[in-house]
């Protein structure tokens, strides 16, 4: 697979690699007296140099000879270094920023590449939509690798975004620049089940010579795994289970393991590697989806290493989960992902081998965070307008929109089908609650922590909805908004009354898409994300503070759980997903929710 994300393609660059090894040129850049961890074998060597010469490696070892008067040496002081850190399954728009803040976000932390799935934006503007966000990326040093979308929607007939991607449409995009593979395969029972459609689209990506990359959810170990492997996925993040995680490794799938600002999978899963005497070169860590707060508090990959250490997993073995693990899961492991001659410089510095936390990073043999912070300049977002017309909602929006009408002939109460959400992890319960009938209308129940959910079109202003109930938040008052909707990314309401929940619902129309939280008429907080209603073009402090405000306001209205916008905008797609294998769901149902059984 040729490499397009390095300064310099090796190919340009061998002769002069050999005369800087040689000592017969000398290199732009040397680094002295560092501790190699060395992921090739996982050990730390000391004492080593680095040559770097063309954004390459050229010589590890010794490098005296190689430094010349115009060498820039740079004293490691006995430091660790350490191949950059790539995230092999992440969704940038999830954090809400451009890519281009996305990365000035994260090179300070370590992370030098991303394998990005940009199926959310997909879902709204289509390809052209991820063709904007490959080039955004460009502004930025961050190696930011994209994959095709697979699942757009992701259950085809029954939801409604804002595009549609086939193999058709695969087969186009795997000649664009910039692309690595295709997108998660949610569609597991279209694979199992031999889908011509989802095989088409498995089918272009493997003609193209591209990795396939997966969603296998549920927890079965047995023919549907099999099945899914023998079809070309090589990858997956959604194991919940340890059992899940060994079983795939042992099928020779990587297990991405995932811990997220709203996921908090790995504790549980790392399990697999932790109880068990197994080699480990299929494992990945990953953070799939992380909010902008937890990037400018916590980190990124160097904070999910930091917890995986804690809970024993070795700390060489933890930054191999990030280097040479997923360059080899991505069949790039020839340029990428080690400290290792003819490999792109993208090199990171750290003191503390139990305490990870980057001083240095290093990209094609530049220095371009330092301290925390970036020492290139990032520029600003330029994405087309197209993106910024998204809201197209075909009815004006009352409360009078939010009444749930009861089953003819029924009073009192109904039994009514709730969705429980399950804090932290994308699953959630079917519950057949009794909820009270008023006016002939079915209402919301606070005091049982029950509220009502909408779901409403805003690609073609077509003005579908779905309407149903939820239960788990803990909201006691007020409503709250999202344009953030996984992964159709409707206009999705909240809400313990009707006239907070079209308050919060015009809110989000008038500014473009967002965030929002409003209480007895009035919005106490609001994050605009103008960008397809999925991400700002503000800095990522800003948005984190526009996201702490939001937070406090959910807290206020009663809200319990970690990041609720997270698991607000899966408690439908989980249900949708889910409901393409069963046969039992009612004619009514629309984006996996659904108003009392008839």
């Amino acid at each position: 697979m040729l490499n397009k994300f390095c300064k310099i393609p090796l190919y340009e660059l061998t002769r002069t690699l050999a005369k800087v090894a040689m000592g017969a040129e000398k290199a732009d850049t040397v680094i002295r007296n560092a501790k190699l961890v060395n992921v090739c074998t996982c050990e730390i060597q000391e004492g080593i140099d680095v040559a770097i010469a063309g954004g390459r490696i050229a010589l590890v070892g010794d490098a005296l000879h190689c430094i010349g008067d115009d060498t820039k040496v740079i004293d490691a002081c006995g430091h660790y270094i350490a191949p950059g850190f790539m995230d092999a399954h992440i969704h940038v728009e999830s954090a809400m920023l451009s890519v281009g803040e996305y990365a000035r976000a994260v090179v300070p932390h370590g992370t030098t590449g991303i394998f990005m799935d940009p199926h959310e934006i997909c879902n709204v503007c289509g390809p052209e939509g991820v063709k904007a966000m490959i080039d955004d990326a460009k502004r930025s040093p961050l190696k930011a690798m994209a994959n095709v979308p697979s699942c757009v929607p992701a259950v085809a007939g029954f939801e409604d975004t804002g595009s549609h991607i086939g193999p058709d449409e695969v087969r186009e995009m795997m000649t664009w620049d910039g692309i690595m593979g295709l997108g998660e395969m949610m569609n597991f029972p279209g694979v199992m089940n031999a889908d011509p459609q989802v095989h088409g689209e498995l089918a272009e990506t493997l003609k193209a010579d591209q990795v396939i990359t997966g969603h296998f959810s549920i927890p079965e170990t047995g023919p549907g795994l099999n099945a899914y492997i023998a079809s070309g996925v090589r990858c997956c993040h959604e194991s919940t289970r340890a059992e899940d995680v060994l079983e795939k490794m042992r099928h020779g799938m990587y297990a991405l393991m995932r811990y997220g600002s709203a996921w908090h999978d790995m504790p549980v899963i790392i399990r697999a590697i932790l109880d068990n005497d197994v080699e480990d070169r299929f494992a990945c860590l990953i953070s799939d989806d992380t909010h902008p707060d937890t990037l400018v508090s916590e980190g990124h990959l160097d904070y999910i290493m930091r917890l995986a250490i804690k809970e024993g997993l070795d700390p060489v073995k933890a930054i191999q989960y990030v280097t040479i693990n997923p360059a080899t899961c991505f069949r790039m492991d020839h340029e990428i992902g080690s400290i290792t001659p003819g490999k792109c410089a993208d090199i990171v510095f750290f003191s503390d081998l139990n305490d990870i936390r980057i001083t240095r990073t290093m990209i094609d043999g530049e220095v371009v965070a330092e301290n925390g912070e970036m020492t290139v300049d990032v520029g600003k977002a330029a994405f087309p307008d197209f993106v910024y017309d998204t809201m197209h909602v075909g009815e004006t929006i009352t409360a009078d929109s939010f009444r749930v009408k009861a089953p003819e002939g029924s009073s009192g109460s109904v039994k009514t089908r709730v969705i429980e959400i399950i804090p932290n992890h994308v699953g959630d319960y079917e519950r057949i609650l009794d909820l009270k009938i008023e006016d002939g209308c079915v209402l919301s129940d606070p005091d049982s922590d029950i509220m009502k959910l909408a779901v409403i079109e805003r690609h073609h202003a077509t003005g579908t909805k779905g309407l149903g109930f939820l239960k788990g938040f803990g909201f006691k008052k007020g409503a709250m908004a999202q344009t953030v909707a996984h992964d159709a990314h409707n206009l999705l309401v909240a809400g313990t009354n009707d006239e907070d929940m079209a308050l919060a619902a015009n809110t989000l129309i008038s500014c473009g898409g967002g965030l929002c939280a409003v209480a007895d008429g009035k919005v106490l907080a609001l994050v605009p994300l103008p960008i397809a209603g999925l991400m700002s073009d503000l800095p990522a402090e800003e948005v984190a503070e526009l996201i702490s405000k939001l937070d406090a306001a959910w807290k206020d209205m009663g809200c319990v759980i970690n990041s609720p916008y997270m698991t607000m905008a899966l408690a439908v797609s989980s249900i949708a997903e889910h409901s393409s294998l069963s046969t039992s769901l009612p004619d009514g149902l629309r984006h996996g929710i659904s108003g009392p059984p008839a």
